[in-house]
């Protein structure tokens, strides 16, 4: 008499079956533990990839709401910089883990645009204070409202603690 075994399902397997059933059905083995660990890793991969590809979307929206020809590193400077968050090009480039060049064309082309003022710092006469002007703060809010009614509207059914989990989650991913 030959005694067989099943072989452990493989990681596409798996991932791609994307059920409890399936999850439950796999052989209660360390091997299949850890591919079905690695397949619901792989798709958190790619949920949080089409997460991040809706925030860069509505970043460029979002620009585009402020003024036609902002983009949208241009718009993230401009949030920092009206949040008060950042006030000047280093700190910015620290908040925003950005290239120092890049973010010093963007806060030249939004003083360009009008919606950014630089003056001297009161503190230290050789840096720049920058800060957002009227119009800038206007337009920002504007954008705000409208993106807040979308996420309002695509979350409606989510209770407040649906949503805590939801941001915990992502806090402690950002680690």
């Amino acid at each position: 008499m030959t005694a067989t075994t099943a072989e452990p399902a493989s990681a596409d397997a798996v991932a791609s079956a994307g059920t409890a059933e399936a999850t439950a059905a796999a052989p209660n083995t360390p091997d299949a533990a850890a591919q079905a660990r690695e397949g619901a890793i792989l798709r958190l991969e790619q949920e949080l990839g089409g997460v991040i590809g809706r925030i860069r979307a509505s970043w460029r929206d979002a620009a585009a709401e402020v003024h036609p020809d902002l983009q949208p590193l241009g718009y993230q400077v401009l949030v920092a910089i009206a949040g008060g968050k950042a006030t000047s090009a280093t700190a910015i480039v620290e908040r925003l883990q950005s290239d120092k060049s890049a973010v010093s064309r963007q806060v030249r082309h939004l003083e360009d645009l009008g919606l950014v003022e630089s003056r001297p710092d009161a503190d230290d006469r050789r840096a720049r204070v920058l800060a957002a002007t009227h119009v800038a703060r206007e337009r920002l809010a504007a954008a705000r409202r409208r993106y807040q009614h979308r996420m309002s509207d695509r979350l409606s059914q989510w209770s407040v603690d649906d949503l805590g989990r939801a941001s915990d989650v992502l806090r402690d991913l950002a680690r």
